[in-house]
């Protein structure tokens, strides 16, 4: 257990904040007797994995946690599909790895996603037009109030967009301990229609691709468009692309009409990236913090020195630009401490 421990290292914006106390938990049994700790304290707790999806604006007055929990297992279904279980502290995209170097098919499409596996459940990771429920079978989770381990089914997670239970009604009652997936042993079913994969698998002459070169082209996309958080502190995306009415749509394409859009049933999702680059953002630096140079979606700490307070002040300019030019409210991705 740390006292006034520096966060610094633990978020991939790069802020220098500190928690009151700091413990790494490698097994239950240490993260029970984190738990007995903080309860004993009456201490506010935080549960960190990868540090890639929090923003912190202060130093945090409790105990955190961050989640080291490691493993990963098979179980064979059937002649065509397997069982695959990891642990929470295990890093998604090792873990993406580990799983086509198997031949495991399912997650080519997630590759190169920062954090860890624990919260990939959390915020329904996707990319490409694969989505975590879309492979899920489910997950371990430890509840925070009796320390009795439950299992959450695809069903009892209620995904949504970038959502789920843990975000809502669940928020602060349970932490996940390891998650289960569906994987595909041969037969798999290759997606390969959304963003720029397809043309990627084209310039390199791939016409009937695998899932490891799914996965490269994906990794490929997603280095030209998105920074390294070790070379500048950044969080990926930090909004969430907006789903407006369809009539909403249609009149913005009155005025706007390059507006691009993707129908679902009688509502449109609209890409937060031009929404925001529409507005000017692209590149734009205020202080210490910038929107990117390739991509406006994502903000930067552009000179590493950035608060919390600097690139949550700058993410509501963006919230209120957007707001005043397409009457549309971008909502934050990344979770806000």
């Amino acid at each position: 257990m740390h006292e006034n421990f520096s966060l610094k290292p633990y978020n991939t914006f790069g802020v220098d904040v500190n928690a009151r106390y700091f413990a790494e938990v490698n097994n239950v049994e240490e993260l029970k007797e984190a738990l007995d700790f903080s309860k004993h304290n009456r201490l506010s707790l935080l549960f960190l994995g990868g540090g890639s999806n929090i923003l912190f604006t202060r130093d945090f007055d409790g105990l955190v946690i961050k989640l080291n929990l490691k493993g990963i297992s098979i179980q064979p279904l059937n002649e065509n599909e397997a069982l695959v279980t990891a642990k929470a502290g295990e890093s998604w995209h090792e873990f993406v790895m580990f799983c086509l170097d198997k031949n495991l098919g399912g997650l080519e499409n997630l590759s190169l996603i920062p954090g860890n596996v624990g919260t990939s459940p959390m915020q329904n990771i996707g990319a490409y037009g694969t989505e975590i429920k879309d492979i899920f079978v489910n997950c371990t989770v430890l509840n925070l109030e009796t320390f009795e381990t439950e299992i959450f089914d695809l069903e009892k997670c209620r995904f949504g967009y970038r959502d789920s239970i843990f975000k809502r009604e669940g928020k602060g009652k349970y932490v996940i301990l390891e998650v289960t997936f569906r994987l595909t042993l041969g037969s798999h079913r290759i997606k390969t229609e959304y963003g720029a994969i397809q043309a990627e698998l084209e310039k390199s002459g791939i016409g009937n691709p695998t899932i490891q070169e799914v996965s490269q082209a994906v990794t490929s996309i997603r280095k030209s468009k998105l920074p390294d958080p070790k070379e500048i502190g950044n969080a990926g995306s930090f909004f969430k692309n907006p789903t407006i009415p369809l009539a909403q749509f249609e009149a913005l394409q009155r005025e706007f009409e390059n507006i691009p859009g993707y129908p679902n049933e009688d509502a449109v999702k609209v890409p937060a990236g031009w929404l925001i680059e529409q507005c000017g953002w692209k590149g734009k630096q205020i202080g210490n913090v910038a929107s990117h140079k390739l991509q406006a979606l994502v903000i930067v700490n552009a000179t590493g020195e950035a608060t919390g307070k600097e690139i949550y002040d700058f993410s509501t300019e963006i919230i209120n630009s957007v707001k005043e030019k397409f009457g549309i409210e971008l909502e934050r991705e990344v979770n806000i401490i």
